[in-house]
């Protein structure tokens, strides 16, 4: 008689594979790593399982040799027949793990039957449980390493928005009535002027209970992670709609599409979803923006017609980074500036605007999803950039680097900085933190002294904003506050996902945008965390950067967009 079999490497195997998943992403510090066991712990459970099948099990000869031959055939046609969105993330994280988790579980429930038939049945239940992913399609994944699927038929909700867009390509020419603002535009660049990410000259009530915010519009939109440029009544973003890249100009007060321009690019990759990256840049009447596959175009505000198109794959001689180019434009003088991240000096390069010949080109880091921002520092007005090794203070005029500050980072940066008095805070990703560089000239140029570096603020994608002598954002999804003199924690408090922020200067408070499209309103104080209102004001992922105008906050993801109006202070 054959003995039973060993099952507690199993369950002690399935145990860690969900204590690691579910419980990691509650760790408030920890090393940089630590991200790594959420991602990856269920396809090595899987290893581990297969390992205890094969060599603990105490099952026989025959059993492991059929088990594991037909336990890999079972999961390799379901990853081959599966949606090509599983392929990847959601066949490490679903298909093998669950397949592989099933079939043990079923092994070990079975452990005292006849071989054949606790094989048979853990073969079953594990090839129907990897199975189950031929029904789902993934939607991508969210800050904390979660997949969101959707049944595989489900329309995506590009879908109709493509047919439309392919069909009338181009909207008509927009009447002076509507085009009046954009010598003027409010909110002309990815996070406001100087991509501070910091609303003026409106205050706002903060009892949301007595007069709680109101949705004017909502409407469909595509995929992506671009904000808005405004200049109402106008409103400038990019989205994926199928095959095509698509520029859109939408109607403040409705939501209304006055013209699309779209090129044939698609960019897709199974973390962050397809979409464009980058937010347009408003600049003397043109529209200026950059797609996640490298396309940099110069477009007519009243159409949306292109002047000049270059192709950053061409000039930096580069593919896409992995999660594609990611670079508001930014216009100083004559030059349209983006990060590429070519080899050699195609690192950061600028354009004449006027004609998208190149005027210069830098070296920086080889990844980076930053957006090149104007500072003024030591008296001198700079462009900044961070990438993978550290910091990059350029002169716009020279087109050349004016300060190197090495700070190497195991992974990418895409977060702006922000200039307190002589100093610029550079964000830097997961485990790194945050640093303060004291900028100072001498005889021989630029000088950058670190003035303290601190892991009380470590944020992956979100951007953080400054005030009254306090900086205040995500450590990883938690909000949190820390001393900009010091760098020490103030107070952390607020679980919202992987979101953003903006700072209501006027108001004396922070509007948040969570993960998952809901608003919050805190007090911008370094005494504790205090939420002054919620309001829900879309569904699904949203990782797009709030826009507030006037009483207007603005705001999209890859599903919607919407107009809410703020309630103002009496």
């Amino acid at each position: 008689m054959n003995p039973p079999l060993r099952i507690w490497p199993a369950l002690l195997c399935l145990v860690l594979m969900v204590a690691l998943r579910y419980v990691t992403p509650l760790v408030d510090e920890g090393p940089a790593y630590l991200w790594m066991a959420t991602a990856f712990s269920p396809i090595i459970g899987a290893l581990l399982l297969l390992i205890w099948w094969v060599g603990w099990s105490r099952a026989t000869r025959t059993e492991k040799v059929v088990g594991t031959l037909f336990l890999i055939l079972a999961l390799a046609l379901s990853i081959f027949y599966s949606h090509p969105s599983m392929l990847g993330p959601g066949s490490v994280m679903l298909t093998i793990p669950l397949g592989v988790g099933i079939f043990a579980l079923a092994a070990a429930f079975g452990r005292n039957q006849e071989p054949i038939r606790r094989t048979g049945t853990a073969l079953l239940l594990g090839a129907l449980a990897a199975g189950g992913s031929l029904l789902l399609r993934s939607n991508g994944m969210d800050g904390s390493m979660s997949n969101a699927y959707v049944w595989r038929w489900t329309p995506t909700s590009d879908a109709a928005l493509a047919a439309e867009t392919v069909s009338g390509m181009q909207g008509k020419a927009l009447a002076d009535a509507l085009t009046g603002g954009l010598a003027h535009p409010q909110w002309p660049e990815f996070r406001g002027r100087d991509r501070l990410g910091i609303q003026r000259g409106t205050r706002f009530a903060t009892d949301w209970e007595a007069s709680p915010p109101e949705t004017l519009w909502k409407v469909p939109l595509g995929k992506g992670w671009s904000s808005f440029s405004v200049a109402e009544p106008l409103l400038f973003t990019q989205d994926q709609r199928g095959d095509y890249e698509t520029v859109v100009c939408l109607h403040a007060e409705t939501g209304e599409e006055l013209w699309t321009h779209a090129i044939n690019a698609r960019f897709d990759e199974p973390l962050g979803g397809p979409g464009p990256r980058a937010t347009p840049t408003l600049h003397e009447g043109a529209l200026y923006v950059l797609g996640a596959q490298g396309v940099l175009q110069r477009l007519h505000t009243r159409t949306g017609l292109p002047d000049w198109r270059v192709d950053l794959r061409e000039v930096a001689n580069r593919q896409p980074p992995t999660w594609g180019f990611a670079s508001s434009p930014l216009i100083v003088g004559d030059a349209v500036i983006v990060y590429a991240g070519g080899k050699g000096d195609l690192g950061t390069l600028a354009f004449h605007k006027d004609s998208g010949n190149r005027l210069w080109a830098v070296p920086s880091g080889n990844d980076s999803y930053a957006s090149a921002q104007r500072v003024r520092l030591a008296d001198q007005d700079l462009v900044a950039i961070t990438t993978n090794e550290g910091l990059d203070l350029i002169d716009p005029i020279q087109g050349t680097r004016a300060l190197v500050h090495a700070w190497p980072h195991n992974g990418y940066r895409c977060l702006q900085s922000v200039v307190i008095d002589d100093s610029i805070i550079i964000l830097s990703g997961m485990g790194s933190g945050t640093r303060r560089l004291r900028v100072t000239r001498a005889a021989n140029g630029l000088i950058g002294e670190e003035q303290w570096t601190s892991r009380r603020l470590k944020p992956d994608f979100n951007d953080a904003v400054a005030y009254q002598g306090y900086l205040y954002g995500f450590d990883n999804s938690i909000f949190t506050c820390i001393d900009l003199a010091t760098g020490e924690r103030a107070w952390k408090g607020g679980r919202y996902g992987k979101g953003q922020v903006i700072l209501l200067e006027d108001t004396g408070a922070l509007l948040v945008s969570g993960e998952y499209g809901e608003i919050i309103l805190l007090k911008a104080s370094p005494d504790a965390h205090e939420e002054l209102g919620r309001f829900q004001a879309l569904d699904a992922k949203t990782w797009n950067h709030p826009v507030v105008v006037g009483d207007r906050l603005y705001l999209r993801n890859g599903e919607h967009a919407t107009c809410v109006r703020l309630p103002k202070a009496n």
